[in-house]
């Protein structure tokens, strides 16, 4: 996806151009990720300088460029020092002062015709709701759209500070998530006519920079109005798609795959598009070929992006290929040694490969550039974690929240502390929070499930479960949780299914393997969780069905060398009947560590448990060589020695009464 030198320098005065506008708004995450973006650009050489000679006037130093629509600029020149003045008291974080320099809350409360404070109670809302204008509704001012952009969002910027304050203490008795922004009835009103305003005035009016379509879009969100908002995020980035803000509410808003599909056709059709779609991609678990290589693409013209390379890092993440992730952030954090965005993801790899002493080095490395921003605090808490100091951890991920109440990170790993120190109503209350802040975190439902489960309400944990096995239906975690959790209520038929989807599910992750074939079996030669096996070996045991349980034991067996015999295993095919979606369409870390396909495993509990039954099945059939044989071997890898001892001199002295009965 390599540029000219020509298209190069347009993206490069295109991205210039961005980031003053966004600063200029006071969106500043929108203004720095454009301007990493920007940083990322190779320096263009002298002979690419020449080509600007090529290009229209207005990509000559773009940054300086003035608004080219002559009403808005005539506006903005009128009212600059107003504008200097209220960009100063957002800089300053006086939020409501910088409302008031365009905005005053006298003149908006005669604009709405209604009492700002009306916004904060029910009567107020609903007067605020109707369509009629009253009588004593002024016109709306006639002020520049980044000048009314910035009022605005300075009115929901100091609605959110205070619904900050007024929120009581994490996790305490009165945190009930219940405090609103009081602002936002008065800023949706106040869009709502702007707009229709400019409905009814038709072609006579400025172009629309899309700054306020992105706020109202905001608006929307917050009020939980997810239709709308996408419907104006989308026309916001249509008409500047280059603030970067309103893209990711735009992620934020899609849950599903088939809504992404929807979506990208409305888009405009550029390189922010396809960014979009790659992060959207990942936000949604998806793995494969086609999101790396786009990732790849980009990183051709963003060499040094840590916003891409980040993005590269947790594709291999969720795709469980955790040792690539480490080594993705470890050369991110040398490129960027100063970047704390993200680094809460890199300390949960760190931690789930339980490499200490680099999460040790990486809690000292936040801490010593900021110690008060969420990822710092949420670092510091997975290395105490790692410490088994969960008291400790749960007091960093509650500083985390207190930063940033919307740290879904924190939320997750603060539920899992919280089931360390067996305060399942906590962990539960967390794990609820984390759910409400993102829907689509997989790991927060799957940590519900563990919690129910642990209580021995098996009903609700099988819901969870599901839940998270529809967010990854290609997580074998996920479908054995499932399996395990209907074995425990007596649904064999049924946790056999899901046990057969966690087999097909792991080998998705493989690679290398060509796991399953046209006629739904397995291939012995591919290396399989021996824990899953041996529990769908059990369940038809259960069930009577001793053929089949036998099958299953010999594969659990087999494992120990790589899962290599000589025919192939029972048929899956047939059997996979769970639905991924259900109930709904909507852990710890994913997975546990798997062996490469012929290695083995070795022997483990769940191949000597196997091994048992499989002496015990010989005697059963008199089968007595046979189960002398398993019995021995039980014998030398140390495992129930004095039962297979046991075994072992039933076994011989049957052979040797059939060996005298012969002769």
């Amino acid at each position: 996806m390599g540029l000219s030198a020509k298209d190069a320098l347009q993206l490069r005065d295109t991205l210039q151009i961005a980031v003053v506008k966004c600063s200029e708004r006071c969106l500043y995450h929108a203004a720095k990720w454009a301007a990493e973006l920007l940083d990322a650009l190779p320096q263009p050489s002298a002979a690419d300088f020449k080509a600007t000679q090529d290009l229209p006037s207005s990509y000559i130093h773009p940054a300086f460029t003035p608004n080219h629509d002559p009403a808005e600029a005539a506006l903005e020149a009128k009212e600059l020092s107003r504008y200097l003045l209220a960009k100063s008291l957002f800089d300053c974080k006086e939020f409501d002062r910088c409302a008031a320099v365009f905005l005053p809350e006298s003149s908006l409360a005669e604009m709405l015709g209604t009492k700002v404070d009306d916004a904060t109670t029910t009567e107020g809302r609903e007067k605020q709701r109707s369509s009629v204008v009253l009588p004593s509704e002024r016109a709306l001012p006639q002020i520049s759209q980044k000048s009314l952009f910035l009022a605005l969002y300075a009115k929901m910027i100091s609605g959110e500070k205070r619904k900050e304050e007024e929120s009581e203490m994490i996790m305490g008795p009165q945190d009930l998530g219940t405090i609103t922004n009081k602002q936002l009835a008065v800023i949706s009103r106040f869009l709502t006519k702007w707009f229709d305003q400019r409905k009814s005035e038709g072609g006579d009016v400025a172009p629309s920079q899309g700054f306020l379509e992105y706020l109202y879009g905001m608006v929307l969100v917050k009020e939980k109005n997810d239709k709308a908002a996408l419907q104006y995020l989308v026309e916001s980035v249509q008409l500047f798609p280059w603030n970067w803000g309103a893209w990711m509410e735009i992620t934020n808003l899609i849950t599903r795959v088939e809504q992404l599909n929807e979506v990208t056709p409305k888009l405009p059709q550029n390189i922010m598009s396809f960014i979009f779609h790659a992060h959207a991609s990942i936000n949604l678990y998806q793995q494969g070929g086609e999101i790396a290589n786009a990732l790849n693409d980009l990183l051709v013209v963003f060499p040094t992006s840590s916003f891409l390379l980040t993005d590269k890092a947790l594709l291999y993440y969720h795709s469980k290929d955790l040792v690539a992730a480490e080594q993705e952030f470890s050369q991110l954090l040398g490129l960027h040694p100063q970047r704390i965005d993200a680094l809460d993801h890199y300390s949960n790899i760190l931690y789930v490969l339980n490499l200490r002493p680099k999460l040790a080095f990486l809690a000292h490395l936040c801490s010593s550039i900021d110690t008060f921003r969420p990822e710092s605090c949420v670092v510091i808490g997975n290395y105490y974690s790692l410490l088994s100091c969960h008291d400790k951890a749960v007091h960093y991920f509650r500083r985390a929240l207190m930063l940033d109440r919307s740290c879904l990170s924190a939320w997750t790993l603060m539920g899992h502390e919280y089931v360390e120190l067996k305060n399942t109503h906590a962990a539960i209350e967390s794990y609820r929070r984390a759910v409400d802040v993102n829907r689509r975190d997989y790991r927060a439902w799957y940590g519900l499930g563990q919690t129910y489960e642990v209580l021995e309400m098996h009903a609700y944990a099988l819901w969870y479960y599901k839940k998270a096995a529809g967010l990854r239906p290609w997580d074998g975690k996920m479908w054995q949780a499932v399996g395990s959790c209907l074995q425990k209520m007596g649904r064999d038929k049924d946790g056999i299914k899901a046990l057969k989807r966690a087999l097909l599910a792991d080998s998705y992750y493989d690679s290398s393997a060509s796991s399953f074939g046209s006629t739904g079996t397995i291939d012995r030669m591919t290396q399989m969780d021996p824990e899953v096996l041996l529990q769908i070996a059990a369940m038809y045991d259960r069930m009577e069905e001793e053929e089949e349980a036998k099958a299953y034991m010999e594969l659990c067996v087999a494992q120990e060398d790589g899962g290599v015999t000589n025919d192939q295993g029972p048929g899956l095919g047939d059997s996979i009947g769970v639905r991924a979606d259900s109930p709904g369409s909507d852990d710890g870390e994913g997975g546990g560590e798997r062996v490469a396909a012929g290695e083995g495993t070795g022997v483990t509990v769940a191949t000597s448990k196997a091994r048992m039954w499989l002496a015990k099945y010989a005697m059963r059939v008199e089968d007595y060589e046979t189960a002398n044989r398993l019995a021995t071997e039980l014998c030398q890898d140390g495992v129930e020695v004095e039962e297979a001892k046991a075994l072992i001199r039933e076994a011989r002295s049957r052979m040797e009464q059939t060996s005298m009965m012969e002769s």
